[in-house]
């Protein structure tokens, strides 16, 4: 067992994890409007389940805006259902060419519960990442036998490290986020 390569596979496992929760954070309606809220969002299109992404442009031209322009017309009300269907809570407006989300400003109260949201979302990736250490102090463990002492003590304090800078960094992008959504 390579000692870099063992601990770069963890290193690997904890940045896809910061790069999950950046997606879900990107994913929260922050009172701006942002195209990755539509990420999720999928249109039937030929019965067949597309992202809507792959069926339409989607631009903002406003701050709390975002414009929704299909490639082709007929996918419109297949467009509106989808965004209805969704969990965003916007009401779309259709114009005959393009579908029109507007977001309004956030109130005191849904900014809080947002917040919690976060927060809650910042912990479980902790505990993801925690979870990746438990999985490579296991793996050391079975492997004590075989690597010297020394050499057991160095990785566990290298993962352990690697731990600490990553839920140090999903505390910094969760407070980001918190802050992003606490502006007026």
């Amino acid at each position: 067992m390579e000692m870099d390569t063992f601990v770069k596979d963890y290193e690997v496992k904890m940045t896809k994890t910061l790069s999950v929760l950046k997606q879900d954070y990107a994913a929260i309606r922050a009172g701006r409007a942002n195209p990755a809220l539509l990420d999720k969002i999928t249109v039937v299109y030929y019965d067949v389940p597309t992202p809507l992404n792959q069926v339409a442009t989607i631009s903002v031209p406003e701050a709390r805006s975002l414009l929704i322009t299909p490639w082709d017309r007929s996918t419109l009300k297949a467009i509106e259902k989808a965004i209805l269907a969704s969990d965003i809570g916007i009401n779309p407006q259709n114009d005959g060419a393009a579908v029109r989300l507007n977001f309004p400003p956030l109130n005191e109260e849904r900014r809080r519960e947002l917040c919690k949201q976060i927060s809650k979302m910042g912990e479980e990736s902790k505990v993801a990442l925690r979870s990746i250490r438990r999985d490579a102090n296991e793996k050391l463990k079975a492997k004590k036998k075989e690597l010297p002492e020394d050499t057991v003590k160095d990785l566990e304090k290298k993962v352990q490290d690697l731990t600490d800078k990553y839920c140090k960094e999903a505390d910094k992008i969760s407070a980001a986020k918190e802050k992003e959504i606490m502006e007026v």
